[in-house]
């Protein structure tokens, strides 16, 4: 967020005026919320239908995203067990409210999205990176849980698609993960707020398929600002055991209160089969720009090791360029007019030697940045 600063304080410098900053270092979808999903945000202003919700979110709400469950990932999943949450941020900031102790331990994949192991930490617990390697994705693999499981772990908090690497656990791998950590009486959480923006069907599943009834500890956390395109909207949802229902409504009401009513109404125009139709396209156009900025990258000497199956992110090492990729991003910042994000920040064992690169802005901005990336190296 320091370098997002940087960029932006320069993009307003004369510098900037015959060559506009080209930002590439934020994961925000550049398509907004689709007409219908505008339309009944309206009418619920309209309407007046703007006061409180239940804190677990509205019922419709949860009953619609169970439907999607069973339609999308053909899981079963009650409405009660969904929470609807001030975002996906809200709902991990719950799930490790709700089950992490103090000094209790929860293992993480190292490279991984910095904010899941503040979440940990916030809730007085330990969280602990373990080195994730190209030839495991990126992410962890049941031994991996089993060798570092302590008496001190809880459990685990994974992202399939992760975020900075768009790469995903295989679904026999997840299985295997879970009944480690099942066997070892701990939870696993995982972020699948990508789910929906999967290119490939052999990773396209919820790790809820592995759950083995209402109150197993597999825990989802998914939101509807990547597939669902309504970032600023500021909602997600949680899929929890029976038994965690009544203690995160009780936290959700202390922390605050209830996500946006409108924002909820809104949602529910998500599902609808135009609006569904809509998101399909864009993910096809997410894959057209992975499927050209990827191979462009590794021309330019900045490999991805792993391609990205799914989400937005290329996770590119710069050392060929660079011994830091902070040092490579702030050159390129200032002489490509190109922002795109350190890797330092997702991690400690070896994340400085990589560039996260976002393919969520448009074609033409890729390839511009590209061009101009090319220029320079």
């Amino acid at each position: 967020m320091e370098f997002a600063k940087a960029a932006a304080e320069l993009a307003r410098t004369p510098a900037c005026v015959d060559s506009p900053m080209i930002f590439v270092n934020i994961g925000e979808p550049d398509f907004t919320a689709p007409p219908l999903v505008q339309q009944a945000a309206d009418r619920a202003m309209r309407a007046g239908r703007t006061q409180y919700t239940e804190a677990t979110g509205l019922p419709a709400l949860r009953q619609r995203i169970s439907r999607w469950y069973v339609e999308r990932f053909d899981v079963d999943v009650a409405p009660g067990r969904i929470i609807v949450t001030a975002g996906a941020s809200a709902a991990l900031q719950l799930a490790c409210l709700a089950l992490v102790d103090r000094d209790d331990e929860v293992l993480l994949p190292d490279p991984s999205y910095p904010c899941n192991r503040h979440f940990v930490a916030a809730a007085e617990g330990v969280p602990v990176l373990l080195p994730a390697t190209a030839a495991e994705r990126f992410q962890l693999t049941a031994d991996g849980v089993a060798a570092a499981w302590s008496e001190r772990s809880r459990g685990v908090l994974l992202a399939s698609p992760s975020n900075p690497t768009g790469t995903s656990i295989d679904p026999t791998e997840m299985g295997r993960i879970v009944d480690v950590v099942r066997a070892r009486c701990g939870f696993t959480i995982v972020d699948e707020i990508y789910l929906g923006l999967s290119f490939d069907e052999r990773f396209g599943h919820s790790a809820l398929m592995h759950s083995r009834g209402a109150d197993d500890s597999v825990i989802s956390i998914n939101s509807f600002s990547k597939y669902f395109s309504m970032t600023g909207w500021r909602l997600g949802w949680m899929v929890v055991p029976e038994s965690l229902v009544a203690p995160i409504e009780k936290l959700a009401q202390n922390l605050y209160i209830c996500a946006s009513t409108v924002a909820q109404h809104a949602a529910l125009a998500c599902f609808e089969a135009e609006s569904i139709a809509e998101y399909e396209r864009r993910r096809g156009e997410f894959r057209a720009r992975r499927d050209y900025l990827v191979p462009a990258l590794n021309e330019l000497g900045l490999t991805v090791p792993v391609m990205p199956d799914g989400a937005f992110y290329a996770w590119a090492d710069c050392s060929q360029h660079s011994a830091s990729s902070w040092d490579f991003c702030f050159d390129m910042m200032k002489r490509a007019h190109v922002a795109i994000t350190p890797g330092r920040d997702f991690g400690r064992h070896g994340t400085e030697r990589f560039v996260r690169l976002s393919y969520a802005s448009s074609m033409e901005q890729l390839q511009e940045a590209v061009g101009r990336l090319r220029a320079v190296l």
